[in-house]
């Protein structure tokens, strides 16, 4: 039988975090000039412009993707066919807060952007994604078989043991590649920066899967023996 998720503290907290961009517009909104930033590039420099309608409407979606994310991880153990969420709900709650935390400083940054146009938007995007890499990798290992969230690759999500290790391992990955991304960005100048930021991100996708593969290929071949 479902019932109604109770309204939380953590519920609260996320709510007032996914408003901040909102007020914050808000007050700048007057000073937003007739034709605003609404793209950037891979080294953080503006290369499409729009009108202050566009840029509302480019808003209203940036609004509207933590509340979708945190309300779907939120109420993920009723609609999970697997049914192993309801043993890991704390994970997926922490996970649901820290993707609005996140995704509201990135709101933030790009709203001042808007704003500050000699501002380089990649200076704080990039140790933004590194922040959340840390983070992913805190609470990674914790994450249940489930086809929603986590590293989902197709032989993690056929074989519980298999995604045990493959999230055992790409937790240390993350976690470690997040400092690097963090730390590497904010140090080096804009150019070597985005490649630096590129490379990382590369790799914290790669390695999880070819190890979940190599995982797979030794167990497989071990099992038909």
């Amino acid at each position: 039988m479902i019932t109604m998720k109770k309204f939380s503290l953590l519920d609260g907290t996320a709510v007032v975090i996914w408003l901040l961009p909102a007020v914050y517009l808000f007050f700048i909104y007057s000073a937003l000039p007739q034709s605003v930033p609404i793209h950037y590039d891979l080294l953080g420099n503006v290369n499409g412009y729009g009108s202050k309608t566009e840029f509302l409407t480019i808003e209203c979606i940036m609004m509207g993707a933590p509340a979708f994310a945190y309300l779907l991880l939120k109420f993920l153990p009723f609609i999970d066919p697997k049914k192993q969420v309801k043993y890991g709900e704390s994970t997926f709650q922490k996970l649901a807060f820290g993707i609005v935390l996140f995704l509201s400083a990135l709101n933030i940054v790009i709203l001042f952007s808007a704003v500050h146009q000699g501002f380089k938007i990649d200076k704080l995007l990039y140790p933004l994604v590194g922040l959340l890499f840390v983070f992913m990798g805190n609470i990674m290992n914790s994450i249940k078989p489930n086809y929603f969230a986590g590293f989902k690759t197709p032989w993690a999500l056929e074989n519980e043991d298999n995604w045990r290790a493959t999230h055992r391992f790409a937790s240390k990955v993350w976690f470690f590649g997040g400092i690097a991304i963090t730390i590497s960005t904010l140090l080096l100048p804009a150019e070597a920066g985005g490649i630096v930021f590129i490379c990382i991100m590369s790799l914290l996708v790669l390695i999880p899967f070819i190890f979940s593969y190599t995982y797979f290929r030794k167990h497989h071949f071990n099992q038909n023996l």
